[in-house]
């Protein structure tokens, strides 16, 4: 199967050289094929959303390699990768403009990968297709397209972000913890609308997650880290067999840390 995403000894320090150096990433080796739903969990300072910035560019890593569908983008930043990866972040406020009406962001989200000078209205082929769209999310908001989308819940504009994330389809999608700030019903109803895009678009997809029952549940693969190193990685059968305490003691196993259920959460 076609490796989307290549990582070759990703290694990141903070303060290098400095009375306050952090190794945070310590050689990470990791191919993502197409079609692949990753979970990503492991403790507080574990390097998951270190690991997950490095992917989006965030910011530079200090050595190794990222190819994504064999193009080297190691040295390039958030910007020029924005046109093959998208992200929906943990804040249902960021990935938004909040004066702008629902049909205005998704006229913005169209424009990924192209020029994005924005023009006040929105065609009416658009707002077809917006409506279409919106329509099945199952949330109503196909009959909010000129509300402002900051008007909006929590999860309803979660919702709408993961559309904007995938109405024009990316090579990859980054998950930062975006069900982590919803209550326990409205993160479900995100979950499984993420699960939907993603099962019918056939996106890849890499999750970072403080939840290990939803590392568990959705998606094909489980990634853990500990201490800036990938000590578990399961796919397909022998992931979905695991309970969280199967989940912990495998962590003790490899790692040779114990822990409590939270603090691997954390």
């Amino acid at each position: 199967m076609k490796t989307i995403l290549s990582i070759k000894n990703l290694q990141h320090y903070f303060g290098k050289g400095t009375v306050d150096e952090n190794h945070v990433l310590k050689g990470i080796n990791l191919d993502i094929r197409e079609g692949d739903f990753i979970s990503i969990i492991g403790g507080n300072g574990a390097g998951k959303s270190t690991l997950l910035n490095s992917v989006a560019g965030s910011f530079p890593i200090t050595s190794g390699s990222i190819l994504l569908n064999g193009q080297d983008i190691t040295k390039q930043n958030v910007m020029k990768r924005s046109d093959k990866i998208s992200r929906v972040f943990q804040d249902p406020r960021m990935g938004t403009a909040v004066r702008l009406t629902v049909e205005e962001n998704l006229a913005i989200a169209m424009k990924r990968g192209q020029s994005r000078g924005f023009s006040k209205g929105v065609k009416k082929q658009q707002r077809k297709f917006f409506k279409e769209q919106l329509a099945t999310l199952g949330l109503g908001l196909e009959n909010r397209l000129q509300t402002e989308i900051g008007l909006l819940s929590g999860g309803q504009r979660q919702a709408i972000t993961l559309l904007m994330a995938t109405i024009v389809r990316p090579e990859l999608l980054l998950l930062d913890e975006h069900s982590a700030a919803l209550d326990p019903k409205t993160s479900l109803l995100v979950m499984e609308l993420t699960e939907k895009i993603i099962s019918e678009q056939n996106l890849t997809a890499f999750m970072v997650t403080h939840n290990m029952e939803d590392a568990i549940r959705y998606g094909n693969r489980l990634i853990m880290l500990h201490q800036g190193q990938i000590v578990v990685d399961l796919a397909n059968e022998e992931k979905n067999q695991l309970t969280v305490p199967d989940l912990l003691e495998l962590f003790h196993k490899k790692s040779g840390s114990q822990v409590s259920d939270d603090s691997l959460l954390l």
